[in-house]
């Protein structure tokens, strides 16, 4: 019998391939960004099953919320009159499909190989603050460079969906 824990998997999984299956297959790229919302509220489900509230919380934050909306309006601000047809279809879909079945099978055929193991402890309780002391201490420098990094790559979309000063 399968119980609760197990179904929610299932369904969440299910929900969450099915929207990102959505961001790639869809012609209008508002419906694959608002897609790509669901994907990563999917993804952060998964965490609360794995019990691990901080990241799910993050990944609502971060991506779901953030990253999700500054796609929306980054194609919103692209003044583009015939949105419904916007994310078209690459040449190359076939040599993508033939790559991404590999990585597939190099996958289940590299996890179904491996001897998995019960943790034989507990994960710890205070995960928050070890997540802390990695972001402020050892890895203080790189989150800097990557916030910094965020913020020049959005004040260029705005300057890039502005356009160019009117001449006088």
């Amino acid at each position: 019998m399968l119980d609760i824990s197990a179904l929610l998997f299932w369904v969440l999984a299910a929900i969450t391939i099915a929207a990102a299956l959505a961001v790639v297959l869809l012609k209008n790229i508002v419906h694959s960004a608002l897609y790509l919302v669901l994907t990563f509220a999917g993804v952060a489900g998964l965490y609360i099953l794995l019990q691990a509230e901080f990241l799910a919380a993050v990944q609502l934050l971060v991506y779901a919320g953030a990253v999700a909306i500054l796609i929306v309006f980054a194609v919103m601000l692209t003044r583009r009159g015939d949105i419904k047809a916007s994310n078209l279809f690459n040449i190359n879909y076939l040599a993508a499909g033939v790559v991404s079945l590999a990585l597939f099978v190099v996958i289940v055929l590299g996890t179904g190989r491996m001897t998995w193991t019960t943790a034989p402890a507990q994960a710890p309780a205070n995960n928050v603050a070890a997540i802390a002391n990695a972001f402020l201490g050892r890895f203080a420098i790189p989150f800097e460079v990557a916030a910094v990094l965020l913020l020049v790559a959005m004040v260029g979309a705005i300057l890039l969906a502005r356009g160019g000063k009117p001449e006088r």
